[in-house]
């Protein structure tokens, strides 16, 4: 038996090689696309729950159709935590919990929730501020401007609002972030359609404090790459191992 030629073996193996890496491309793309998606957390505004620096894996199936016998869909619920695009800008993406499906009447009275009446019991709600924002902590207050709402949705609330209570639309969501007294949420800006539902937050897969703390923000490529370089050189001193790898519910 005669031996290939080094420059056939050569090649074959070059394609073989190519050939695993396009492989691995494509269920990587597919992954991504359909699967799930990393995602870090930006903003305090759903602490304690999920914090900055925190890098998350979104499930994009959970809520991905009507159910299957193969992949368990299953409708979006009170109290579960979304990724979305942010109606106002859909390239950002935003990450709350939802408060009201449709058809829930909202309202909430000194900070508390109730939906259709009745007290929404929130043992992850955290409040950071003791002052009163009638706005904010008694909404909706159709008799109260609140600078940060956006008026678009000034504009539209009166419409939705019914003997003080807000009524969540057919295929829309109304959801709040866990530090009420720090978040941009539906009550600022309005619903979230269910198109721009992303998936929900399934694990923690690694969390670090913010380096901010100990490093000026980063505004130029030279500052980023500086931050990437201390935080590739400091990862086990960075990195919150209690939470890393944690389920988020």
């Amino acid at each position: 038996m005669t031996t290939p030629p080094n420059s056939a073996r050569d090649q074959t193996d070059w394609l073989t090689s190519l050939q695993s890496l396009l492989a691995t491309v494509v269920i990587a793309v597919f992954v991504i696309t359909y699967i799930v998606q990393a995602f870090q957390i930006p903003s305090v505004s759903m602490e304690n729950t999920l914090l900055i620096g925190d890098y998350l894996l979104v499930d994009k199936l959970c809520y991905g159709g009507s159910g299957s016998l193969l992949i368990p869909y299953r409708p979006i619920r009170r109290g579960d935590i979304i990724v979305f695009h942010y109606p106002v800008n859909p390239s950002q993406h935003f990450v709350k919990r939802v408060i009201g499906v449709p058809g829930d009447r909202i309202h909430l009275v000194n900070k508390r929730v109730f939906v259709n009446g009745v007290p929404l019991p929130e043992p992850y709600v955290r409040f950071f501020k003791p002052e009163r924002n009638f706005f904010r902590d008694d909404f909706p207050r159709l008799d109260v401007l609140d600078p940060g709402i956006n008026a678009d949705w000034w504009v539209q609330m009166p419409k939705l609002v019914e003997d003080g209570q807000l009524i969540v639309p057919e295929g829309h969501y109304f959801a709040m972030g866990d530090n009420r007294d720090d978040s941009s949420d539906s009550r600022y800006w309005g619903f979230v359609p269910r198109e721009n539902i992303v998936g929900r937050p399934l694990l923690i897969y690694w969390s670090i404090r913010d380096l901010d703390s100990d490093l000026p923000i980063p505004a130029t490529v030279g500052d980023r790459l500086y931050h990437f370089a201390y935080a590739m050189t400091h990862f086990f001193q960075i990195t919150r191992w209690d939470r890393t790898f944690r389920v988020v519910s």
